[in-house]
């Protein structure tokens, strides 16, 4: 066996916090030479201990059930509360070992990681035991279970006995437990880099099958409401383990976790408590409130009239997160004429997409997108770097409507535009900025003929309730962004475009339904492969993609997020907010 380095593991964030100026195209400096100044820029201060502050979200949670949570918000608590196997420090690229003890091993043939556990890390009440390595592999096959249907399995799909699709539960042989300290994880295929690149991820947090499985037999799990945590903070709770600061949709209440030993631990952990407000839905006034005010960060980026007054009067209130993503336009393949490669293109042509970047807030919130490894992600060189790909229809990012007339004409319109009869549905958040980018959307589509409504829901139900559906036969989400689930090209590529990744349940992030033979097999094949082979793999399936017309790439995604100015707040470029554990006041 041999220690795998970070270093071959993982990409090295490169990403430039923009200047307010900029034109159409985008731009910025990808590779490592950017790393140290954005990383630099978010290396936490030391902070004070004590005191409490107060973060505000226009949204709740997706899920507090870490086999089950997927999106920033969730995240935000999660890397408070609980120990993955792996954790990325903010101002880092790398991860650090967090319940391991130290990096994975992987096995020459690249088809077994052993992963070894510290001890002294144990369970908050009410179950008050150390963590073993048998809590983990719980946590894995639970996570296969239909009652949790966690979105990311598709990573671990390459371990020795993964269930193929979700169902009950079931023991996996390919993960092994010799010691209450030891894992080993067995693989079907030389994946295990790509494989040992996810253990940071929410399904290496540890679960306690003997107090879980009763809230796991339920369809779906009410584990969600009696989570136990390992981290420095929890969500408060009562005798029996029910969440009682966990009131959805309006707020939850972080405390210290009793049984949380800052010995076996990386991460500070300064404040008391943090009451994170999950109704706070205005972002113009929680904005001003935090500018303003004392005690509060936000996790949502302000309006971009408040962000520009923020980054001209208030020095030190703002931090510009690198957030390794992407914004995009998806585009249903399966629903006509969208399933006309020729219609999709004359889309992407007429598409202003510096127009969306304005109504997002301008250069400030990142690069125009031009395909969709993003820059400081590995294999966004060998995809196009900025310039991108050779594809015509992509070209100009305030919009080509010759061109797009000339698609149209290709796809069976001789006019140039759309003339059927029917109405399309796009749904999108009801905030902006991700409300009035679906209106500039809704613009872009009316160019070319389309009559496209745009229904406004809240951010928490937009992608469970709507864009993750594919039987609501949308044809787009108007504010969907993807951002890194690990620091590598397949964690960009492999669940938004790879077509056996679609779920028709519910819980897809194939939101175009892109379903592509040639791609998927390429995937197939890029997954297995390391160093620069790897890259040029992942950065030529980029391509096919772009080929494909999908959807539209809108912007490489930079967050902006406010503080009061008695609060030190740490940016975490791994989540894409500021990072509880390591936030204090000043």
């Amino acid at each position: 066996m041999r220690a795998l380095h970070w270093s071959v593991l993982v990409a090295v964030l490169g990403m430039v916090v923009a200047g307010c100026g900029g034109g159409g195209s985008g731009g910025g400096t990808s590779g490592t030479k950017a790393t140290a100044n954005v990383l630099a820029g978010l290396k936490p201060q030391p902070g004070k201990r004590g005191g409490s502050v107060t973060l505000l979200s226009s949204t709740d949670v997706d899920y507090l059930d870490p086999g089950h949570t997927y999106y920033t918000v969730g995240y935000t608590i999660l890397y408070a509360t609980q120990r993955p196997l792996y954790s990325v420090k903010p101002g880092d690229a790398n991860p650090t070992p967090d319940l391991a003890a130290g990096p994975p091993q992987i096995s020459p043939d690249e088809k077994t990681i052993t992963v070894k556990l510290r001890s002294g890390v144990k369970f908050s009440p009410p179950v008050n035991r150390e963590v073993t390595s048998k809590d983990v592999k719980y946590a894995f096959e639970r996570a296969f279970t239909s009652n949790v249907a966690n979105e990311y399995t598709t990573y671990f799909a390459d371990i020795v006995g993964a269930p193929a699709k979700p169902g009950k539960f079931k023991t996996i042989s390919g993960i092994q437990t010799p010691d209450d300290h030891t894992l080993v994880i067995h693989l079907s295929r030389p994946s295990g880099v790509g494989v040992a690149a996810a253990l940071d991820m929410p399904i290496t947090v540890p679960v306690p099958e003997e107090y879980a499985r009763k809230f796991d037999q339920k369809n779906p799990s009410t584990y969600n409401t009696h989570v136990v945590f390992t981290g420095p903070y929890m969500v408060k709770n009562d005798a029996q383990g029910n969440l009682i600061g966990y009131h959805p949709n309006t707020s939850i209440q972080l405390v210290r976790n009793p049984n949380w030993d800052p010995k076996t631990d990386y991460k500070p952990a300064y404040l008391d408590s943090i009451l994170m407000k999950t109704n706070a839905s205005d972002l113009d006034i929680a904005a001003r409130q935090t500018l303003q005010g004392s005690h509060f960060i936000t996790e949502d980026p302000p309006p971009a009239n408040v962000l520009k007054t923020a980054v001209t009067r208030y020095k030190g209130q703002y931090v510009t997160i690198p957030s390794g993503g992407f914004r995009w336009l998806p585009l249903n393949t399966t629903i006509k004429p969208f399933n006309n490669v020729n219609v999709r293109k004359a889309v992407i042509a007429a598409f202003d997409r510096n127009a969306v970047r304005q109504a997002r807030g301008g250069p400030f919130v990142g690069d125009i997108a031009t395909h969709f490894i993003p820059p400081g992600i590995e294999g966004f060189d060998q995809a196009g770097g900025f310039k991108g790909p050779a594809d015509d229809y992509l070209r100009n990012p305030n919009g080509d409507m010759a061109l797009a007339t000339q698609y149209m004409k290709k796809a069976g319109y001789p006019s140039g535009k759309y003339t059927g009869k029917q109405t399309f549905t796009m749904v999108t958040e009801n905030v902006n900025p991700g409300k009035s980018q679906a209106q500039v959307a809704q613009a872009q589509f009316a160019k070319l003929g389309f009559k496209v409504q745009v229904r406004t829901v809240s951010q928490a139900t937009m992608y469970t309730g709507f864009c993750q559906v594919p039987s609501k036969k949308l044809l787009s989400c108007g504010d969907a962004a993807w951002f890194k689930d690990f620091n590598d090209p397949q964690s960009m590529l492999e669940p938004t475009f790879e077509g056996s990744a679609i779920q028709q349940s519910g819980g897809n992030n194939n939101l175009a339904m892109l379903n592509d033979p040639k791609i998927d097999a390429a995937m197939t094949r890029a997954a297995t492969l390391r160093g620069n082979a790897r890259l040029t793999a992942w950065g030529d399936i980029d391509k096919m993609i772009d080929a494909d017309a999908p959807a539209v790439p809108l912007v490489w995604d930079k967050t902006t997020v406010l503080e009061s100015k008695d609060v030190q707040g740490a940016g975490d470029a791994y989540t894409d907010t500021f990072n509880l554990a390591w936030t204090s006041l000043k």
